[in-house]
């Protein structure tokens, strides 16, 4: 049952009559927690002497009483004439929050101005003045709070400020005018050398997220050129390689030439790695290596790119030096670390045939690893050594907890049958995940493969084509039907437009110009496609880029470096369903 006002106050005097108070307004802040822990609410306040007198306490019981009865904006009321009254900051606090929690924009931004002008040194008020601002729209009047509030702050503390300032503006709907306002808030920062590389860097990321992506690399720029040293600039280029290269590249370039900060080397080298520049991301951490060869993360993805280019040797000796840095390290990040880099060390055994290796790797990969990718490693053990009922029966044996790892179960058993040619098997898998999520796009994908497989190619270019629609940006499925085209050698001209669009999607990336190169040989082109195919295969050696190329070096009269190209691709997948077709149509012993 609830109070009616009259009844609260009698409560409350009641109640205060019961105390001794000599003993219990030594503190004021100590009555306050109690009466707020009444309430339910968590607070812990700091210890200081009282100006608490009996009405006032009376006042605060009684507005946190409206609290409790469920009338927070009468509570707030009171309780913001008390923070008046005592010029506590804690109680303007509980004030804002309490017409927050009323959902009153305006009450809360009326508490928290009364804050800021009975204590204007709070940094608290400032903040609450801000997000409050954010939330109701008013995005000028919160760049002008946000000026005020930075250059409140001591020197020393303005840059980390400034630094969150795009997460703090990341709910405003109107990314350009809050890439406008924040930068006109920082007109003053980046005129100050201490502020200016952390003020353009803020101002670059708002930009950036704006899609104002030339204004963003000229504040990359402009930050770096304030100071050469500091991080910022450098993050905001790298996110920014991948769209305007031309335009961050030199100064990148220029400063990993340098003693590079290690978490920015290998942020440049796993740019490179998405950019599908593996040469360029091997010379990176080969140089991190060297320069720090006590950070842990520099050689897992050295060891870890190793392995991907089949540098089997070399990736052994990164992966276990990782292992010895990181096995006394504790963590989510150190164990999610050693379970790749075993995982990476079993796959390298599995190659070489050494399977009982491969299996003591596996055994020793943390406990709260991911259960799917232990159980594929295993499983594809177990089918190396003719197990495959057993390898497919660990797939379907996994626990998962959630869509997501259902999702990734079902891809993964999918794979598995196709690549053990059970496409019927591998088609109702994927049928039924789908009517679960019918718009998954990877799901999408997996039934396309599917279908090639089985010859349905006028579905599986409808499937590719949905894809492209609900994906305009993702150069997989233009390749994937433009090879599939190329391949059949039909419609030679569309799959021509289809891989000229996934290469301007992705001009880098090598399975992409194997494609194109293997258009070109399609349609004469022997010399071109000679030239695209022998760059793919340095990029990124793999062993159907190889049977391409050797087709083409046994088409222009060079078998000799044909056979070399297939024996290299025998040695990177032996069982490569390509490669083997290759071979069997040129009658080629290996």
């Amino acid at each position: 049952m609830g109070f009616n006002d009259r009844e609260k106050w009698e409560y409350a005097v009641t109640t205060a009559q019961a105390v001794d108070y000599d003993g219990f307004m030594k503190n004021w802040f100590s009555s306050i927690a109690l009466v707020w822990a009444t309430a339910g609410v968590c607070a812990e306040p700091p210890v200081q002497n009282s100006n608490l007198n009996a009405v006032l306490f009376y006042q605060l019981l009684l507005g946190e009483l409206n609290v409790r009865a469920g009338e927070p904006g009468s509570g707030f009321a009171i309780i913001l004439d008390a923070a008046r009254k005592t010029k506590d900051e804690a109680l303007f606090q509980r004030a804002t929050e309490l017409a927050l929690q009323s959902r009153s924009g305006e009450a809360a931004l009326q508490a928290a101005r009364n804050w800021k002008a009975s204590l204007p040194e709070s940094q608290e008020a400032n903040r609450y003045i801000l997000q409050i601002l954010l939330a109701l729209n008013r995005v000028e009047e919160a760049g002008q709070a946000l000026r005020a509030s930075i250059f409140s702050l001591p020197l020393q503390e303005q840059s980390a400020a400034i630094g969150s300032i795009p997460r703090v503006f990341s709910r405003v709907q109107d990314k350009n005018f809050a890439a406008k306002v924040v930068e006109q808030a920082l007109s003053a920062a980046i005129q100050n050398p201490e502020t200016a590389a952390t003020a353009w860097t803020t101002i670059g990321r708002m930009k950036r997220e704006a899609g104002e992506i030339q204004p963003a690399a000229e504040a990359a720029r402009a930050g770096h050129a304030a100071n050469g040293k500091a991080p910022g600039p450098i993050m905001l280029a790298l996110s920014l390689l991948n769209v305007v290269p031309s335009e961050v590249q030199p100064m990148i370039t220029r400063y990993m030439a340098g003693d590079a900060l290690p978490d920015l080397r290998l942020g440049y080298a796993r740019t490179l790695i998405d950019l599908n520049e593996m040469q360029l991301a091997l010379v990176q951490l080969n140089q991190l290596s060297k320069q720090n060869p006590d950070f842990a993360q520099g050689w897992l993805f050295l060891g870890l790119l190793q392995t991907d280019l089949s540098q089997f040797a070399q990736a052994e000796l990164s992966l276990q030096r990782f292992i010895k840095l990181a096995e006394n390290t504790k963590g989510p990040d150190a164990s999610g670390g050693l379970s790749e880099a075993y995982l990476a060390l079993s796959q390298i055994a599995q190659k070489r045939g050494q399977l009982a290796q491969a299996d003591q790797w596996l055994a020793r990969i943390p406990p709260d690893s991911d259960p799917l990718k232990i159980a594929s490693r295993r499983a594809a053990l177990l089918a190396q050594q003719g197990r495959k009922a057993e390898g497919l029966n660990l797939l379907e044996q996994v626990r998962v907890s959630n869509p997501q790892a259902a999702r990734q179960k079902t891809l993964a058993i999918s794979q598995w049958l196709r690549d053990d040619k059970q496409f019927n098997a591998a088609l109702s898998t994927i049928e039924e995940a789908l009517t679960k999520f019918p718009a998954d796009t990877d799901l999408q994908s997996e039934l396309a493969m599917i279908c090639e497989k089985l010859g349905r190619f006028d579905q599986m270019e409808s499937l590719l084509r949905g894809i492209m629609k609900a994906k305009p940006n993702d150069p997989h499925a233009f390749n994937a039907l433009g090879y599939s085209l190329a391949d059949r050698n039909t419609r030679l001209d569309e799959a021509r437009q289809l891989i000229l669009k996934a290469v301007q999607l992705a001009p880098r990336d090598p399975f992409i110009q194997d494609s194109l190169g293997w258009l070109e040989y399609r349609v004469g082109n022997t010399q071109e496609a000679l030239r695209i195919l022998e760059a793919a295969y340095k990029a990124r050696p793999d062993a159907e880029i190889a049977a391409h190329l050797g087709e083409v070096f046994w088409i222009l009269g060079q078998q000799d470096k044909a056979g070399s190209i297939w024996r290299e691709g025998l040695v990177l997948k032996s069982d490569n369903e390509t490669l083997l077709e290759t071979l069997k149509q040129f009658k080629f012993t290996p």
